[in-house]
């Protein structure tokens, strides 16, 4: 029995524990001092009269406000709450808990101050207006949970105006961690990136990005099927022609993949396929049990939609597949966003890179791979895990000198110096909270 035989008696737990305990702390993160107050001296040094000279040196040298505030390690997490995980058009209301999660993982895990923005706005041109606005407080913008097609627009108008950069975790963090999977899953079958034909299941903001990252890592577009929810795409796909300029990237997927011309819908596309890379709607049942026998031998299948795959594990694996993984951290191979948002924004803030480009994400792609491999890859072990922290460095270092050998970065530093550095901030972040823990100031859970 593999790590992805789960007892469907124990899938909802985690939904249980999770109200009660988001009710008991009230949400999961907050707001503390890094300087110390010793007595009320120490409050004309941190605020009036002390703090007017840190103003008055910004004020004159504006980039001084990386040194005297913490707008280097400073980044917002952004939704407008209209794509929420699985559930869809929650609100900003039903989206906080989720952006509250986003913000814990970057400091755990990469000793990033991260603040939640859920917007009561839904309209693109707002969105794009509140961020530019909030740019002097931040330096750095996480994207999250905002609707196709407008998430695209969203994210090319802020990064083509914005000076710092700016990242849709649910495109570009979704690829990074595809894309390494996929290249750790295919080591173990013997296969490689160029030789296989690869199966994208849902084309939304995660599908979309993941072409665009394998055309990147040199997959040839052509050996690639995507399939929406109205089928293969491919030149002849009316619907999506008539529509090219709100789905600009989706018509670009009908353009340039789908060699072989294949129509149908997913059961058609997966016949005879190495990989399936689906991130579409919760299931089960999206993808069945008989479309996974036709695949190739050792096929590889990544289920990643949340809270529900679109086929359970144990499922796929009695089809015929090889290596199985999915977005849930209960199962074996999860292939979750938290292995690199934290690590490539760490780089990026570090470096103060100007954007995140495909050629960054790869490179942290690769870095993900690589730290998997050197603790030796399993079918049941194709990625780390949150638990391997150690990783988050490697990424950062991986994104920084992407950065710097693209001329995006604004500070010039050497890969050891970056990686003591990265190292010491995300142990600091995991060891406050150990204190904090350990002190009885953060409670434990009752009984």
């Amino acid at each position: 029995m593999t790590a992805n035989a789960k007892p469907k008696a124990t899938l909802q737990q985690p939904s249980v524990d999770a109200l009660e305990r988001h009710s008991f702390y009230h949400g999961k993160i907050q707001v503390l001092p890094k300087c110390p107050i010793r007595d009320s001296r120490d409050f004309a040094v941190w605020y009036t009269p002390g703090v007017a000279a840190p103003c008055k040196a910004i004020h004159a040298q504006p980039e001084l406000v990386y040194q005297h505030t913490n707008k280097a390690n400073m980044i917002a997490v952004v939704s407008d709450g209209t794509r929420v995980l699985g559930l869809g058009n929650i609100g900003p209301e039903a989206g906080l808990p989720v952006m509250e999660g986003k913000a814990l993982l970057f400091k755990y895990l990469g000793g990033v101050d991260a603040v939640p923005l859920c917007l009561g706005t839904d309209e693109a041109d707002e969105i794009v207006r509140t961020v530019q606005v909030l740019e002097p407080s931040f330096g750095g913008i996480n994207l999250e949970d905002i609707e196709q097609p407008k998430c695209f627009d969203v994210l090319d108008r802020l990064r083509a105006t914005a000076e710092i950069p700016v990242w849709h975790d649910d495109q570009q963090g979704s690829a990074v961690v595809a894309v390494a999977g996929v290249t750790n899953a295919l080591k173990i079958v013997g296969k490689t990136l160029g030789s296989v034909r690869i199966v994208l299941v849902g084309m939304g903001a995660a599908n979309v990005a993941t072409f665009r990252l394998l055309k990147a890592a040199g997959v040839d577009p052509a050996a690639i099927v995507g399939c929406d929810s109205q089928g293969i795409l491919h030149r002849e796909r009316r619907d999506v022609a008539e529509q090219r300029e709100r789905y600009r990237q989706k018509w670009r997927v009908c353009e340039e993949s789908n060699g072989d011309d294949r129509r149908g819908g997913i059961a058609e596309a997966l016949e005879g396929a190495d990989v399936c890379l689906a991130f579409s709607r919760p299931g089960p049942d999206v993808i069945k049990p008989e479309w996974i026998q036709k695949m190739a031998k050792d096929a590889v299948v990544f289920a990643c939609a949340n809270p529900v795959p679109e086929i359970w594990p144990w499922e796929a694996a009695e089809a015929g597949a090889r290596i199985v993984a999915t977005g849930r951290s209960d199962f074996a191979n999860q292939v979750n966003n938290s292995l690199g948002f934290p690590g490539i924004f760490r780089g990026v803030l570090d470096v103060r890179a100007r954007t995140i480009t495909d050629g960054m994400a790869l490179a942290a792609a690769n870095a993900l791979a690589q730290s998997a491999d050197k603790s030796g890859l399993t079918e049941d072990r194709i990625l780390p895990t949150m638990s391997d922290w150690e990783v988050s460095p490697r990424v950062a270092v991986a994104t920084a000198m992407a950065a710097q050998a693209e001329g995006v970065a604004q500070l010039s530093r050497d890969p050891d110096q970056l990686l003591v550095e990265a190292t010491a901030v995300i142990r600091n972040a995991r060891e406050s909270l150990e204190v904090l823990m350990s002190s009885g100031l953060i409670k434990p859970v009752p009984a």
